[in-house]
């Protein structure tokens, strides 16, 4: 059973961004800021770029929500507070890059993408540490010192971010700092990432790279829906839009024709599920719909059959020594799924196996543990947190509306004002 280390920060940012209507991070704390009327009512010339068309977040959610705090919402004013502040802390942070690694690949190049498997540690018994051993579940602070990862899930993040605020608020300095982020990861000739993991959670003794490195990159589908927002601006010119485009093309067929992607590809826990929902927002991100819907049809749903057993438990997810994290972190790679299915007429939400394996009832047997209704039994060497599991919960409520969600304590959980700005149901 492989992973990467279910980080808070990432997990809460994929909780609000990888479904029905909605990554990557802990949401920033601390008090908003006072929001100025004209925040509020901006407008400019920049919708006239055409319909909005993103893929995990709903645009008509969107635009209903900016309707509605133009006409006084108070709790959307405060959720659009709450970003702004968030975007504000975004705007002195970046950009990123793999190039600002002191460590150099193996292959010589900075431009390509490294990391470290978080879960494998020096072997005590031996006096070079060589080869690593696993120890699951327990990240070795060492996997920090290469911070590619880190900087991938912030700039997905902060271009998420950033590319709000300028939706809701029409101001400039949010999509081009969002898009100077772009602009330095994907396209700058000095900084950008050459569009391959190759070298993706590296074993020390073992491995330069491997399979499982992909879902370093699995925030992807958020970062994509900031791109599509950005589209919009005069921030993000029409060839650097293509230029993503490109990039992420050629990182889609790394995927699906390396040696590394196909074994990620035949993974049967939640990295096949996050394999996926990479390979279909770059699907429908580079405009080759038939490809997402093969891989929903064709390989997606497989996964459900295999991954989920008739109760809705999840077995390789439950195997793990921090099974809760890991069972949550799988199902909200399956709703990512089922949100980017909707754009090409794959309803994922309401599918079931001749056996009767759905998504539906992975979530509804999950959720009597997050109600206290019953206690967790199996291994699990940290601390339950919630807000994730909460955020997910709320998402999709309505698309299964006559679930109970009551004993679900969400109205404080963090992270409430950005998942009500991108859901108008709730």
């Amino acid at each position: 059973m492989k992973k990467i280390a279910f980080t808070a920060r990432l997990a809460t940012c994929l909780a609000l961004c990888f479904s029905v209507s909605a990554h990557a991070g802990t949401l920033f704390s601390g008090t908003a800021q006072q929001l100025r009327t004209d925040i509020v009512t901006s407008e400019t010339n920049s919708y006239a770029a055409g319909p909005l068309q993103t893929f995990l977040l709903k645009p008509e959610f969107l635009k209903s929500s900016k309707d509605k705090i133009r006409k006084g919402d108070k709790q959307l004013q405060k959720a659009l507070q709450e970003l702004v502040a968030q975007a504000d802390k975004a705007l002195k942070a970046g950009p990123y890059s793999v190039t600002y690694k002191r460590k150099v690949p193996p292959s010589g190049d900075k431009h390509d993408y490294m990391s470290v498997g978080p879960y494998w540690w020096p072997d005590s018994t031996r006096a070079d540490g060589l080869p690593y051993i696993r120890k699951d579940g327990q990240v070795n602070p060492e996997r920090y010192t290469i911070k590619d990862a880190d900087y991938h899930s912030s700039l997905c993040r902060d271009v998420y971010r950033l590319s709000l605020a300028w939706y809701f608020t029409g101001e400039s300095k949010y999509s081009d700092h969002a898009a100077k982020l772009l602009r330095t990861w994907f396209l700058d000739e000095e900084t950008k990432m050459n569009p391959n993991l190759n070298f993706g959670q590296a074993i020390p003794g073992r491995t330069n790279g491997r399979g499982i490195g992909i879902i370093d990159t699995r925030a992807l589908a958020v970062l994509i829906d900031g791109v599509q927002l950005l589209k919009g601006s005069e921030s993000l010119s029409a060839t650097d839009y293509r230029g993503i485009q490109d990039w992420y093309k050629a990182f889609l067929t790394w995927m699906t024709t390396s040696p590394i992607g196909l074994d990620e590809a035949d993974e049967h826990n939640n990295h096949g599920t996050w394999y996926d929902v990479q390979t279909v927002s770059m699907a429908l991100f580079t405009e080759q719909p038939e490809l997402a819907r093969s891989i929903l049809e064709q390989q997606t749903k497989k996964r459900i059959s295999t991954q989920l057993d008739t109760s809705g438990a999840q077995p390789h997810e439950l195997a793990r020594t921090v099974s809760w994290n890991y069972s949550v972190m799988n199902l909200q790679g399956f709703f990512q799924l089922a949100a980017l299915g909707d754009n090409v007429g794959i309803d994922l939400w309401n599918f079931k196996t001749p056996d009767g394996k759905s998504i539906r009832s992975a979530f509804e047997w999950l959720l009597p543990f997050a109600q206290k209704k019953k206690n967790w039994t199996y291994q699990q060497i940290k601390t339950i947190h919630y807000d994730g599991f909460f955020q997910t919960a709320k998402a999709v409520s309505h698309k299964y509306p006559d679930v109970d969600l009551s004993g679900l304590n969400t109205e404080n959980t963090e992270g409430n004002g950005l998942l009500l700005l991108t859901n108008a149901n709730l």
